[in-house]
């Protein structure tokens, strides 16, 4: 059954003729689209390896230049850092001149005034003094009712001033 099928018979002239036409079929193809086909296809998978090999290059530059960005980054963050610090260090050291200075302006004013008050006492002494001695010498008029030449006020006057402790004064200044 299966001879009676027409294309399942074997006839020998048939066979020839169609390797023949399969082996010029086959050179054809090979010598005018196999070979352009297969250099496509390799001039393809080259450039796509290039394409690859520079991704690869530019990924690897992107990260030598993202970690030179971050030590730059850390660098800046240090130098910012160490300014903050010398400006802390110099705001320091300004308040302390400010303050040494501001002391010794106060202490310059207190010795000022402690020289002025006693300057003022010294006067105030002095003239405390003469009123005593004019007092003194009022009163001695009046007691002996009789006018004094000058010689002799000046006399009455510094015997009166001897007699007054004036050191009590002067100690209820302090």
């Amino acid at each position: 059954m299966l001879a009676s099928n027409p294309l399942i018979q074997v006839t020998p002239g048939l066979m020839v003729w169609t390797i023949v036409c399969f082996a010029i079929t086959y050179f054809v193809l090979k010598r005018y689209a196999f070979g352009p086909i297969q250099k496509l296809i390799d001039d393809r998978r080259e450039r796509i390896q290039n394409s690859l090999d520079e991704a690869d290059h530019a990924r690897e530059e992107a990260r030598n230049l993202l970690e030179q960005h971050r030590q730059l980054i850390g660098q800046a963050k240090g130098q910012a850092e160490e300014i903050l610090g010398d400006a802390r260090r110099v705001a320091d050291a300004q308040r302390e001149r400010v303050r040494e200075e501001t002391e010794e302006d106060r202490q310059r004013r207190l010795e000022e005034t402690r020289r002025q008050i006693e300057q003022a006492t010294h006067q105030a002494l002095g003239q405390i003094r003469n009123e005593v001695g004019k007092l003194s010498l009022a009163a001695a008029e009046k007691i002996t009712r009789k006018s004094l030449t000058d010689a002799d006020q000046q006399r009455l006057i510094d015997e009166a001033l001897a007699e007054i402790d004036f050191s009590a004064l002067e100690g209820s200044r302090s």
